[in-house]
């Protein structure tokens, strides 16, 4: 009833993706009452006082780390539908969304553990290359209609 095995694998890891995004949501919530760092005074007033209004560094990585995700992932989901709409094999479309989720997942933990340069670099890049060889794709199929 969703649609074909393409759209239905599309789906699944798009899902996970976008619970993924929730789960870096959380974490940052929980990492500024944890460092009573607010971003609004209403906020720090009731958790301790206006002093709390404040950055700290790791909040600003949860969030970097989370404006990442919205950068990257909802150009994966426009670019995904529409490559399911392109007849791709299964087994090229499920590698496709595979290595991009596993690549975010690997950005991520990148992020919010700092772990060592290029560590983060080559996670973004490997997510990028399926989302490369879909828009060419895409591109491909449409280009005659242009």
């Amino acid at each position: 009833m969703l649609g074909s095995d393409i759209q239905l694998c599309f789906i699944f890891y798009s899902t996970l993706l976008i619970l993924k995004m929730y789960i870096i949501a959380i974490i940052t919530g929980q990492v500024r009452l944890r460092k009573k760092a607010f971003a609004n005074p209403e906020d720090a007033e009731r958790h301790g006082g206006v002093q709390f209004c404040r950055t700290d560094p790791y909040v600003e990585r949860c969030r970097r780390a989370q404006q990442n995700d919205m950068e990257n992932i909802l150009p994966f989901l426009f670019l995904g539908a529409v490559y399911s709409m392109t007849s791709p094999s299964y087994a090229a479309a499920q590698l496709h969304f595979l290595i991009f989720f596993l690549g975010r997942v690997l950005h991520s933990v990148a992020y919010l553990l700092a772990l060592k340069a290029p560590t983060r670099s080559l996670a973004y890049v490997i997510a990028q290359v399926p989302c490369i060889s879909m828009a060419i794709q895409i591109l491909m199929e449409v280009a005659s209609f242009a």
